[in-house]
């Protein structure tokens, strides 16, 4: 890895993809076809782009139910278990609709209202990601959204993985579809003739999906343009090189964009690390996607002290953190930017992927200055509620019509004043 001395600002910021011209442009086409065509459009798509021959769209129950009784027993009991954490984290974010009275009658208030439906998109291909599932699926049951609508790309078989559909099932999510890609999206935002248009889109997936996200954004609401995976480690002399170089590695084997960044004031840490990231890389699987990452967005930044390095990693803002030093704890609270924080030598990073319950849906390519995690506020909206009684109207207005007229809103005035004629 290359292993860099701090001299001025540090970032872990890639060009965001906007996609080519082309990309655009068949994005576009494919939400236009969608729109026009419906699920015909959905069926010539499929074919297309994943080479599978659909005679129906949604997925039956009995492939639920078969795909459930595949599955190992133990792998069942992992899942439950995750899906358990997970839920019971998320429960603690819930927030309570409130009211408060004043003395002239006045009544103001905040009204929580889950969402009535959201999309989640799964990716499909090289891989299936059941954990990604959980964290969409289970922050907005807690919310309290009734339809929650799953869409996944089919195999060349027509099917969905098993892996996939059993943790559906587990969720108890009922509405899933074999439709993948950008015209996916267009049909949760519009809707066909069986896909019933949902108020929200949540959940990964390619550059084609990304783009058909931002342009349907307005018609619907998305959570996030998500970039590649990264990491940062911020360790000192104690750390475990050993342990480090893994954690590395963990999100550089997700893509050949992932970004793997160890922050350090000891030069003999980066050392070591380098060169155990290099033995480690040998024996692994995927290993030319987490060399590609290494070798293009991997790096080892040395700095004058601990200070220094807790300034670096405020100014990297990364989605996942980890905190390797003697105290670890104690530097929580000076960490402003970061998208997951975790603390200690056996908090490794897939623990948050898998386990812990902490949403793994995070800010990516320094937007942790700005943005959290997926969480249950993302399936909810909020209503103000404002009631004046005749009383609190008459004290206020003089002030509500002076305010008017100073922006020049003379009806917004009158609306005002002619409550108080005859009184």
């Amino acid at each position: 890895m290359k292993i860099i001395r701090v001299e001025g600002e540090v970032s872990l910021k890639r060009d965001i993809d906007t996609g080519t011209a082309q990309q655009l442009e068949a994005v576009e086409r494919i939400i236009h076809q969608v729109k026009e065509e419906g699920d015909q459009a959905l069926f010539t798509l499929t074919e297309q782009f994943d080479r599978a021959v659909l005679s129906k769209l949604r997925v039956e129950q009995e492939e639920m139910l078969t795909a459930h009784e595949q599955m190992d027993d133990d792998v069942l009991g992992a899942l439950r278990e995750a899906i358990m954490n997970v839920r019971d984290f998320h429960e603690r974010q819930k927030r309570q609709s409130w009211m408060t009275t004043k003395e002239d009658g006045t009544i103001l208030g905040q009204k929580i209202t889950p969402l009535d439906s959201v999309g989640v998109y799964v990716p499909g291909g090289k891989a299936a990601y059941p954990s990604s599932i959980m964290m969409n699926v289970v922050p907005a049951q807690v919310a309290g959204v009734k339809r929650i609508v799953m869409v996944s790309p089919p195999q060349a078989d027509g099917t969905l993985p098993a892996s996939v559909l059993a943790t559906a099932y587990e969720l108890g999510v009922e509405e899933i579809y074999k439709v993948g890609g950008a015209q996916a999206i267009a049909a949760l935002a519009f809707g066909t003739e069986t896909i019933q248009r949902v108020d929200k889109i949540t959940g990964p997936g390619n550059i084609y999906v990304a783009l058909a996200k931002r342009a349907v954004f307005g018609e619907v609401d998305i959570d996030m343009i998500a970039g590649p995976s990264e990491i940062v480690v911020l360790a000192d002399e104690q750390a475990n090189p050993r342990y480090i170089a893994a954690d590395l590695l963990s999100q550089a084997e997700h893509d050949e964009r992932a970004s793997a960044v160890l922050v350090t004031p000891s030069q003999s840490l980066a050392e070591q690390v380098s060169n155990e990231v290099m033995n480690q890389l040998e024996t692994l699987p995927k290993k030319e996607i987490a060399e590609s990452s290494i070798h293009d967005y991997g790096a080892i930044y040395v700095t004058a002290n601990l200070d220094e390095a807790i300034e670096v990693v405020n100014e990297l803002a990364p989605e996942h953190l980890e905190l390797l030093t003697k105290e670890p704890m104690a530097l929580v609270g000076r960490i402003r930017h970061a998208g997951a924080i975790f603390v200690g030598p056996y908090s490794s990073e897939p623990v948050g992927d898998y386990f812990a319950g902490p949403n793994h849906i995070l800010p990516t390519n320094g937007t942790a200055r700005f943005s959290s995690p997926l969480n249950v506020d993302d399936f909810t909206k909020k209503s103000s509620i404002i009631s004046y009684s005749q009383q609190a109207l008459q004290q206020n207005a003089g002030t509500i019509s002076k305010l008017a007229r100073l922006e020049g809103l003379e009806a917004h005035a009158r609306a005002i004043d002619i409550r108080l004629e005859g009184k």
